[in-house]
């Protein structure tokens, strides 16, 4: 592991031994904490081994130990907490909780999870927050989404066909390419949505290739000229029409930033001669999604309970308990690992530029100069006293 670790190698594996799945009901107690703020650890290990181009020790261990699967239904677990019990929480009137980041932090879960998996594969107010917190997860969704497709030529029969008939991923991957929506005009200026914020793009960056965009392409790519995924995906005029939709992007300065889609330009010039095919009704046994049904059946009509049961004993915390659960996120979220594992360097709280220097008082903001700082007091002054009173209350 590199020269910044959070978790020598012993520790690492004891992590990983130790990750298990929770029933929903214990969604927020406080072993359900402690193995998220666990993964949290994990995760920006991984990214801290990344970084630095030190192998893949976590994603090891999690192959080796059999941990991925726990991942797995962990993250399909909180998905279903989200659809059902999570909005019998929204409906209570009077369930007004101390503090409202235990339930953040169930939400923010999935996050974790879905980061740790992209990670490895790489290398192999509250409904704000969600709203914002599902837009990142479908973007790192699109990002695992178009690793699995690097593999198609080994997936099994049914999951080939699910991506290419039940849901028709080509034309699905064509329509996000043609609406872009981690991309967006502000004021008549180009943002791009990357690093969990959205960033104005420079004039002169504006032809450069998204990395999304890249993703996009990358699994189309995958689908379309796979022979395994060409010799089960149906041609009908339906996506005939969507598929010859991307001879519209394929410029010259995309084929020079991607010279591999010269390979599919080809493909779709060859798409205009080839004559369409009737809808496909092959007999194939898919296989159910196991873990949503086996939740599902396990708690069905006992959404109210499990959401009662939470609101009395999980997320209604003492002040005692908040403050010792703050002290485990504060030993969690490291200033320096996170600084480590950060997208891009700290930028100037007045003027946007990238920052050297921190508050003193409060170590909240970041300027790049004393200039900034002091123009910047105005607005910071009260926050700051407050934060720094804060911190010397604990």
């Amino acid at each position: 592991m590199g020269d910044l670790e959070l978790l020598l190698p012993g520790e690492a594996e004891v992590l990983v031994r130790g990750l298990r799945s929770f029933p929903l009901r214990e969604m927020g107690s406080e072993g359900w904490n402690q193995q998220h703020e666990n993964l949290e650890k994990l995760n920006m290990q991984a990214i801290l081994d990344a970084t630095v181009s030190q192998g893949e020790p976590i994603q090891e261990l999690l192959v080796t130990h059999g941990k991925v699967p726990t991942l797995v239904e962990e993250l399909i677990a909180v998905e279903m907490w989200k659809q059902k019990v999570f909005p019998v929480f929204c409906r209570v009137e009077d369930f007004k909780p101390q503090n409202t980041f235990p339930i953040y932090m169930v939400v923010h879960h999935e996050a974790s999870i879905i980061n740790l998996l992209e990670t490895v594969f790489f290398h192999k107010e509250l409904q704000k927050q969600a709203e914002l917190m599902e837009f990142e997860i479908a973007l790192k969704a699109l990002s695992v989404l178009r690793y699995i497709t690097d593999c198609v030529d080994s997936l099994s029969l049914s999951t080939l066909s699910r991506m290419l008939s039940t849901h028709n991923l080509p034309c699905l991957l064509v329509e996000l390419l043609e609406h872009s929506p981690w991309s967006r005009r502000e004021g008549g200026k180009l943002q791009q949505f990357e690093g969990s914020r959205w960033h104005t793009v420079a004039p002169s960056e504006q032809q450069k290739l998204s990395k999304l965009d890249g993703q996009v392409w990358i699994a189309l790519y995958n689908l379309l000229l796979s022979p395994e995924a060409q010799a089960r995906y149906c041609l009908t005029s339906f996506a005939k029409g969507r598929l010859l939709k991307l001879r519209a992007f394929l410029t010259d300065t995309l084929l020079d930033q991607l010279p591999n889609l010269a390979h599919l330009q080809s493909f779709l010039a060859h798409l205009t001669l080839t004559e369409t095919q009737p809808p496909k009704k092959d007999l194939v046994l898919e296989q159910i999604p196991e873990i949503w049904e086996r939740l599902e059946r396990e708690n069905r009509g006992k959404w109210q309970a499990i959401a009662k049961h939470q609101l009395q004993h999980v997320f209604s915390p003492s002040e005692q308990d908040l403050r010792l659960q703050a002290r485990r996120w504060a030993e969690t979220y490291r200033l320096d690992v996170l600084e480590a594992v950060a997208p891009e360097r700290p930028r100037c709280a007045y003027c946007s530029a990238e920052a050297s220097k921190r508050c003193s008082r409060c170590q909240n903001e970041w300027y790049c100069c004393r200039e900034c700082q002091v123009k910047h007091w105005e607005k910071h002054g009260k926050t700051c006293v407050l934060a720094a009173q804060g911190d010397r209350a604990k």
